[in-house]
């Protein structure tokens, strides 16, 4: 009988005959023992038996397996629980012949529960099949702070299959900086409790007691911050779980010019000689921090880990400023022009010029000088471009002077602009020299007298000139120099230089030098004699006297408004932009200077 079962189970040249009895390949035998199979769903209570020949393809069985729970092939694997390996996948995979067994032995079909209710629930419609995971936490007062982290871990796919299993084997009881595993515990639990099958809404008193108990600021049934409280979890659970028993002491190396991917690599490791838990698995990383001392330039690179970001909104990381444009090169450039830009809220000078360089077209054989501008003098420059954009306030008015940078080490003078104003004093009318409009900003290039300086002054009228006094002050100008050419008189050729031609004449307008205070040193500049400047003049104040016959020349009102630093409510009417996780994680990434809380020490030796 034995060998008329053998024959039908086999092809008969397989069997070797002598004289003790016979002999049978492994394929005989694993056809001998039929293969049992159970089929089940982790966790839950329906399960599938089948009778499968050790001989079929793994590959067959994975197919039978999938169509059997109508679920896609990547949910799917085949377990050997009792070598704990699998055997699988790739169409040549066979059952090992090293597993064969009785035929009460089983071989588990494991399917993987995570993915499964979307899968089932297209299929087969709403069942209990995708259920799983799919319990709510019960409300213990406010706690619904609690309740939606618990839920975001829970749904963590590889903390999930880590606390479904033999977790308890990694509790660490001998780590001070740990709970004694309770927290790690008390997780687990629930966590297994809302993946039950057919479980109902799951109450964590348990877990809020035990959290309670070694964070008392959850203590209670008040509402807190989501965020607190899954940071605490994290580092709970981290050092519940952590594989590291005793931490050794590392310490830093500098980078020393390395290539950054093997610094990063040796501060990871170091990370984990300390830190070895499955939070580090899933929830940790690490990310670049550069310094440099804007001192002495010295560059630091560090590989910190991270276990979450606070990640700043972009409109709290972002100023809206606009600056007014003046251009030091005269005719028609001499135009105002604000420019509104956008600049980090924690930056630099140095970036707000950058922007406003971009945003004026400023060309590379120029420059931008900026000042502040208050009641019609100015009042400071901003040149140091390590300066915190902090130290500008939203109502001050700023002026960026156009130069071109082959001037850039010739002097700099700056002229007030004044006009007489009556005012009333207790009743009785009284005349006042009173500053107006943009003071004005210039290199003192070639200027040796008094009417170069003046020259160089108008030049920056030219484009408020009213049409009819531009007029009537040509035919004058003309008038002028016919009747010098008759008389014989020398003066300079009107016509060789464009600005002498242009430029109206100087009658009821009068120079004065001033300290930085507006105070007058001496008598007025008279235009036919040399400037008093010696060679470490660095900065020349003039005040400049309008007469009422100069004032109709020129329409000052247009060189007179300064826009604010940022209107309040200037840009309320524009729609609000959405607000995505990566412009957070840009914002995040800006550069930005150290606060004086975070001032970063540099030994500079000599």
């Amino acid at each position: 009988m034995w060998l008329q079962a053998l024959k039908w189970h086999s092809d008969s040249k397989n069997v070797m005959k002598d004289d003790k009895g016979f002999s049978a390949t492994d394929s005989d035998m694993a056809d001998v023992y039929p293969l049992q199979l159970r089929l089940s769903v982790q966790r839950e209570t329906n399960s599938f038996g089948v009778r499968i020949s050790k001989k079929d393809n793994a590959v067959e069985l994975f197919k039978r397996a999938c169509k059997m729970f109508s679920v896609d092939s990547e949910m799917l694997c085949i377990w050997d629980y009792s070598d704990q390996i699998t055997f699988l996948m790739n169409d040549n995979n066979q059952v090992p012949v090293d597993c064969q067994r009785q035929s009460d032995q089983e071989i588990l079909l494991e399917l993987q529960v995570y993915g499964l209710s979307d899968s089932i629930r297209c299929r087969e419609g709403p069942g209990e099949a995708g259920s799983l995971g799919l319990t709510g936490l019960q409300n213990l007062g406010n706690t619904c702070f609690m309740n939606s982290s618990l839920q975001c871990l829970a749904h963590t796919p590889k903390l999930v299959d880590y606390f479904l299993e033999d977790y308890i084997r990694e509790i660490n009881h001998d780590n001070p900086l740990g709970m004694n595993g309770e927290i790690a515990l008390a997780f687990g639990d629930l966590l297994r409790k809302l993946w039950a099958p057919g479980a109902s809404p799951v109450s964590p008193r348990i877990f809020k007691s035990k959290l309670a108990r070694f964070a008392p600021q959850f203590s209670g049934f008040n509402q807190h911050d989501s965020q607190e409280l899954l940071a605490f979890l994290l580092d709970g659970l981290h050092e519940d779980l952590n594989r590291v028993k005793c931490k050794p002491y590392i310490e830093v190396k500098d980078g020393d010019g390395r290539r950054d991917e093997e610094v990063a690599d040796e501060y990871w490791h170091n990370h984990l000689a300390r830190n070895d838990s499955v939070i580090v698995d899933v929830c940790q990383g690490q990310y670049k921090s550069t310094l440099v001392c804007p001192v002495c330039r010295k560059v630091s690179v560090t590989f910190d880990p991270f276990m979450y970001l606070s990640l700043p909104l972009p409109s709290t990381t972002v100023r809206t400023m606009t600056i007014t444009v003046v251009s030091g090169n005269g005719g028609e450039m001499s135009q105002l022009s604000p420019y509104t830009i956008t600049v980090p809220k924690n930056g630099r000078f140095e970036d707000l010029t950058r922007a406003l360089g971009i945003a004026c077209s400023l060309g590379a054989d120029e420059t931008l000088l900026v000042a502040e501008v208050y009641n019609n003098c100015i009042i400071r420059f901003l040149e140091d471009p390590t300066d915190s954009l902090s130290l500008i306030r939203d109502a001050d008015k700023l002026v960026a002077y156009r130069f071109l940078k082959c001037n850039v080490d010739a002097p700099l003078v700056v002229f007030i602009n004044q006009r007489m104003e009556e005012q009333y004093v207790y009743g009785k009318q009284t005349l006042n020299w009173k500053a107006f409009g943009i003071p004005v900003v210039d290199r003192l290039y070639s200027v040796t007298n008094g009417s170069d300086l003046r020259n160089l002054y108008l030049k920056w009228f030219y484009p408020f000139q009213n049409p009819i006094e531009e007029a009537l002050e040509n035919c004058l100008v003309s008038k002028e120099t016919e009747e010098d050419a008759e008389t014989e008189v020398t003066t300079p050729s009107l016509g060789s230089n464009v600005n002498e031609l242009d430029t109206p004449s100087d009658g009821g307008m009068e120079f004065y030098v001033t300290d930085e205070k507006g105070t007058i040193k001496n008598s007025k500049i008279l235009m036919n004699e040399p400037l008093a400047i010696n060679g470490d003049l660095r900065l020349l104040h003039v005040l400049v006297c309008w007469s009422e016959e100069q004032l109709k020349i020129y329409d000052t009102q247009l060189c007179s408004s300064l826009p604010e630093v940022f209107k309040s409510g200037f840009l309320a009417k524009r729609p609000q932009e959405s607000v995505s996780l990566y412009k957070c994680l840009e914002a995040f990434l800006q550069e930005e200077p150290l606060g004086p809380e975070d001032m970063w020490l540099v030994n500079h030796f000599l």
